[in-house]
C-alpha cells in the first residue's frame, strides 16, 4: 500500500511540474523575444546616431573649407577686376611711337669771340736785350674774332617728366667735347729780329708758326620737351666746362674753367636718325693771364638715338 501511495504522489508531482512548465514557458519565450527586439532597436539607434554624427562632422568640415576658400576667391576676383580695368585703360590710351631716349651727336658751325685774341710776347724786344718795349713785343696779333668749331657728345636720359613737375618733359645729362679754331696760322713766339751780341741769334731766327685754337670739355643738364614727338626743342640752363687754350698765355697757363648756356631743337627724320640746330654761349669769368675765351657759337648737328 505504501508503495502505491508513493507512486501516486510521484505521479501527482510530475503532473504538477508538467502543468507548471506548460504555464511558464510561453511567458519565458515572450520575455526572451522582447529582449532581442529591444537589443536590435538599440543597435539600430546606435548605428543611426553614428551616421548622424558622421554627417555632422562632414558638414562642419565643409563649412570650414568654405570659410577658408571664400576670402581667397574674393581676392582673386578683385585682382581679375583690377586687371580688366587696367587693360581697358591701356587700350583706350592713344598709341605712342617708341623712341630712343639716349643720343650720340656730332656738331659743327660758327663761333664768335667777345674779345680779340692776342699772340705772344717776344722777350728779346726788351731793354735788357737792347729793345725798347719793357713788356716785350707782341708778335702775331689776331684781330679777327670769328672762328669755326666742331665736336661731339652724348645725351643720357635721366627722367621722363621733369621729376614729376611737367609731363612729357625729359631730363638728360649731356657730355661733350669741342674744338674751336680761332685764326689761321700766326707767327710763333719770337720776332725775326736778329740781335747782335745777345746770344739769341738762333732764337731770333725762329720762324715757326702756331694755330690759335681751343679745346672744350663740358657737362651740363639738358631739359628736352615734347617727349615722343618728332620735333623736340630743348635748353641747357647752365653747365660746367673746361677750356684749354693754345698757344698758352705768356704765363704758360693753358686751362680755364667756364660755364655754358644753350638752346636748340632736333627733328627725327628717319627711324633713330635726327638733325638739329643749337646756339650756345660759353662764358669764362676773368681771363687766362690776359687771354679771354668767352664766345658764342651756333651751328647744326646730326644725332643717332640709342
Amino acid at each position: 500500500m505504501t508503495f502505491k501511495k508513493n507512486n501516486i504522489c510521484l505521479g501527482v508531482a510530475l503532473a504538477t511540474i508538467t502543468v507548471a512548465g506548460a504555464l511558464v514557458s510561453p511567458h519565458a519565450l515572450a520575455a526572451s523575444s522582447a529582449e532581442r527586439t529591444a537589443q536590435a532597436a538599440n543597435r539600430k539607434a546606435e548605428m543611426l546616431e553614428a551616421q548622424l554624427q558622421a554627417m555632422q562632422d562632414e558638414i562642419a568640415a565643409l563649412k570650414a573649407q568654405v570659410n577658408n576658400v571664400t576670402p581667397a576667391t574674393a581676392v582673386d576676383s578683385q585682382k581679375v577686376q583690377e586687371l580688366d580695368a587696367w587693360m581697358t585703360s591701356v587700350k583706350s590710351e592713344p598709341v605712342k611711337a617708341k623712341t630712343k631716349d639716349n643720343m650720340v651727336f656730332f656738331r659743327g658751325g660758327y663761333a664768335h669771340f667777345d674779345n680779340v685774341r692776342g699772340g705772344t710776347l717776344d722777350p728779346t724786344d726788351n731793354p735788357v736785350w737792347g729793345g725798347s718795349n719793357r713788356n716785350g713785343q707782341l708778335v702775331g696779333p689776331i684781330t679777327d674774332n670769328d672762328a669755326w668749331y666742331f665736336g661731339a657728345g652724348f645725351d643720357f636720359s635721366l627722367d621722363d617728366n621733369l621729376w614729376g613737375l611737367m609731363d612729357d618733359t625729359e631730363v638728360l645729362a649731356e657730355l661733350g667735347v669741342n674744338y674751336t679754331e680761332l685764326a689761321t696760322i700766326q707767327v710763333n713766339g719770337l720776332s725775326p729780329v736778329i740781335l747782335n751780341g745777345t746770344g739769341l741769334e738762333a732764337l731770333a731766327l725762329n720762324s715757326q708758326t702756331a694755330t690759335v685754337n681751343m679745346a672744350t670739355v663740358s657737362a651740363a643738364p639738358k631739359i628736352k620737351f615734347l617727349k615722343n614727338s618728332a620735333f623736340r626743342p630743348w635748353l641747357i640752363p647752365v653747365g660746367f666746362e673746361l677750356n684749354v687754350i693754345s698757344p698758352p698765355s705768356d704765363a704758360i697757363t693753358v686751362l680755364t674753367p667756364g660755364m655754358v648756356f644753350g638752346a636748340g631743337a632736333d627733328y627725327k627724320i628717319w627711324k633713330n636718325l635726327y638733325i638739329g640746330a643749337d646756339v650756345r654761349y660759353h662764358y669764362a669769368p676773368g681771363d687766362v693771364d690776359g687771354v679771354r675765351v668767352s664766345n658764342l657759337n651756333a651751328g647744326g648737328y646730326v644725332g643717332i638715338g640709342f
